[in-house]
């Protein structure tokens, strides 16, 4: 099969979060099974500091590889040479719309460009939902010479994200006021490019099941949960995977010892090291949680800033890394400063002291108020670093509480979103660590988990499948 990722970001070409990781990996997987796969992107400021070589197709594009098969194309504009990829301190780039429908346009045509009919184009989240409506409006633009038309998949990372703006700026689409309707971008009066996306695309899915059922209440569908439930018999859920390239305690070269199940004694040094590093005195007995995200509402963050004092007052020592709303950063930089042999804060993004915090941390908090799927429970698993998280979305898909199953269970989870709560869980965690044999079989449980992207590729070669035998039955 032929595919075509668009997408905004991508590892390790452009990240702000999870979408990254996903457009990074994926690809990868789906050109191990024997699939042909190209990756389009913006060509970001960022992305000319990578270590990659480029090559010009002409003045609209540049190439690459990722690995030694997949072509990665990149779409290049001066509206892309920003030191961020939505925005800045000032908030989202007012042009975002305009930004984001010249990539859909170019991605399009950049197919008979390079003599590539993709069987199916995979769209990721707002930035490129205007593909599917293109490929409806003009289709037969972009694909002249061959005739086949590609199915469409959108993959929604996350709903609170959709694109919005306002409907003086239709023009900008390229689209006809036909579009702006009911059935189409129209939103209270508004332009939402997901909303598009949701109704042209032929199949859509969101990254876990949980979250998948609970994006079509009120609750969590941002405005939308009636759009996803016209279209449910083409919405699923496909869980994410992790990059076990990336992620690995046993060749895990930013970490201070590697280990495996085998060698599991030697993520004590990791935790000594760690320890070290944030100043805090080096005492393998002391519960030690960690923490990498952003400081945002939907991370559980004040939860987590909350329940510092008693968390102090109990021995235990906290490590967060991350960047966000300033009053939680600013509120984690004063819990550093009042307790520095127990809380350290930073808040560059580090990626060699993110995998040491994996490596290094006896828990990982994940106590997020919504999940669309989550990564860190995944990595703290290879690391047998045991999660606290809320249930919802991929947290619940993922992690199972030890405390209802102590013989299966995988973390722990709390099922009622409070401070309260929360506590009680990170207390329970506490309690265990201190039994030294169970913990350690915990431990070892985790690591022994796969949520290699491996099986989430071949359920997306299902879902590409699907798609095509419903744009066929859509074209007939």
């Amino acid at each position: 099969m032929k595919i075509a990722l668009c997408a905004s970001e991508a590892v390790p070409f452009a990240k702000t979060g999870g979408l990254a990781d996903v457009c990074g990996a994926l690809p990868q997987e789906l050109d191990a099974l024997g699939h042909e796969v190209v990756l389009i992107l913006p060509k970001y400021q960022s992305v000319k500091g990578t270590r990659f070589l480029f090559k010009t197709v002409n003045s609209d594009y540049d190439m690459t590889f990722l690995g030694e098969n997949i072509r990665v194309f990149f779409v290049k504009h001066d509206m892309y040479l920003r030191a961020g990829l939505y925005g800045d301190s000032f908030g989202d780039y007012p042009d975002n719309m305009r930004r984001f429908s010249y990539f859909c346009l170019r991605s399009l045509e950049l197919f008979e460009k390079i003599g590539f009919v993709p069987d199916v184009i995979h769209c990721h989240d707002w930035q490129t939902s205007l593909v599917p409506l293109y490929l409806k409006d003009r289709g037969r633009q972009f694909f002249k010479k061959d005739g086949r038309m590609p199915a469409t998949v959108l993959t929604i990372h996350n709903m609170a994200y959709q694109g919005i703006f306002s409907k003086e700026r239709m023009p900008e689409t390229g689209l006809g006021w036909e579009y702006f309707t009911m059935e189409g971008l129209e939103y209270y009066d508004k332009i939402n490019l997901l909303k598009g996306g949701i109704l042209g695309a032929d199949d859509i899915n969101t990254v876990s099941l949980t979250y998948s059922r609970e994006v079509q209440t009120q609750d969590f569908g941002c405005g939308l949960e009636g759009v996803l439930a016209q279209r449910k018999d083409r919405f699923s859920g496909i869980i994410n995977g992790v990059d076990y390239k990336t992620w690995n305690p046993q060749g895990d070269a930013l970490i201070f010892k590697s280990y495996t199940i085998n060698t599991i004694c030697d993520k004590k040094i990791n935790k000594l090291k760690l320890q070290g590093v944030c100043g805090f005195p080096q005492d393998e007995n002391v519960f030690l949680l960690g923490f990498v995200g952003r400081l945002v509402e939907q991370k559980g963050v004040e939860l987590i800033l909350n329940i510092i004092p008693e968390c102090v007052k109990a021995g235990m020592q906290m490590v967060i890394l991350g960047v966000g709303d300033p009053k939680y950063e600013a509120a984690a930089f004063q819990y550093a400063r009042q307790y520095p042999h127990n809380i350290y804060y930073s808040s560059r993004f580090d990626d060699r002291l993110a995998h040491q915090i994996y490596a290094g941390s006896d828990a990982f908090l994940m106590p997020s108020h919504f999940e669309p799927c989550g990564i860190g429970q995944l990595i703290g698993f290879k690391y047998g670093t045991i999660p606290i998280v809320y249930k919802t979305g991929g947290l619940a898909d993922t992690v199972s509480d030890v405390q209802a199953d102590p013989q299966k269970g995988s973390g722990f989870v709390f099922g009622r979103f409070g401070q309260k709560e929360f506590l009680a869980a990170v207390v329970a965690a506490r309690q265990l660590f201190s039994r030294q044999m169970p913990w350690q079989d915990l431990m070892k449980r985790v690591m022994r988990l796969n949520f290699s992207w491996k099986e989430s590729a071949r359920k997306y070669v299902a879902l590409y499948e699907k798609a095509q035998r419903h744009s066929r039955e859509g074209r007939g």
